[in-house]
């Protein structure tokens, strides 16, 4: 299995924001958002291969109870089964950090998706694969019908709202599973947006993600 990092740090998004966890991070993607912010994960992908054994000692060392399986698209690694099943043996908390974009029979306690909206679509060579294969409606479905599930939306600007609606409403996703989080890997950026963003989240009834990652130590890998 490609793995770009592993690391032992807090959840900076979603629903579990604060919690310690462990983070698995694989390597390779099937979309190339324009304001990516693991570019070594699909950009440029590195890392080198492990063995599910190897991150599995990873886990063991490190973790309390909660791991994060993050990409990258972790959901086309070859081994993700294998290696949710591992961690569902050693009685871990499972978060799978997807676009939505594909699915695999993955054992998982909260199946953290992201759609990708219009604004994470890039220019030149990468734009048409792209704008094909961000938005599964059917792989969607699936995934929130089959898991506990959150909907975590990147918003560059307050008009991103018009394209999360009618994805939330197809979904029947209630409300609070809903979450907003601005675009932006700089604080005062993040700031900014947070401002309008947290009104949009009060009047829709959804919740405000924060990045408590880079708020504490800011776009560094590893954290």
């Amino acid at each position: 299995m490609k793995i770009a990092e592993l690391f032992y740090s807090i959840q900076g998004e979603g629903m579990l924001a604060g919690v310690p966890s462990v983070f698995i991070r694989t390597s390779g993607c099937n979309l190339r958002c324009v304001w990516c912010d693991t570019p070594y994960t699909s950009w440029q992908p590195e890392g080198a291969e492990q063995s599910i054994a190897t991150i599995l000692d990873f886990v063991e060392e490190h973790s309390r109870g909660y791991v994060v399986v993050t990409g990258g698209e972790p959901m086309i690694a070859p081994a993700i089964v294998e290696l949710t099943k591992g961690l569902r043996e050693m009685s871990q908390h499972i978060t799978i950090e997807t676009a939505g974009t594909v699915d695999a029979p993955v054992e998982c306690d909260l199946m953290s998706i992201s759609p990708k909206l219009a604004n994470s679509t890039p220019e030149g060579n990468w734009a048409a694969q792209h704008e094909r294969l961000r938005l599964n409606h059917e792989v969607l479905k699936r995934l929130t019908s089959d898991y506990e599930f959150q909907l975590k939306f990147v918003v560059a600007a307050a008009e991103d709202i018009e394209e999360i609606r009618p994805i939330a409403a197809a979904l029947s996703a209630p409300p609070n599973r809903v979450l907003l989080m601005p675009e932006g890997t700089d604080a005062a950026k993040l700031c900014e947006r947070a401002q309008w963003i947290a009104e949009i989240c009060k009047r829709e009834g959804w919740r405000y993600c924060p990045r408590l990652h880079v708020d504490l130590w800011g776009a560094r890998r590893g954290t």
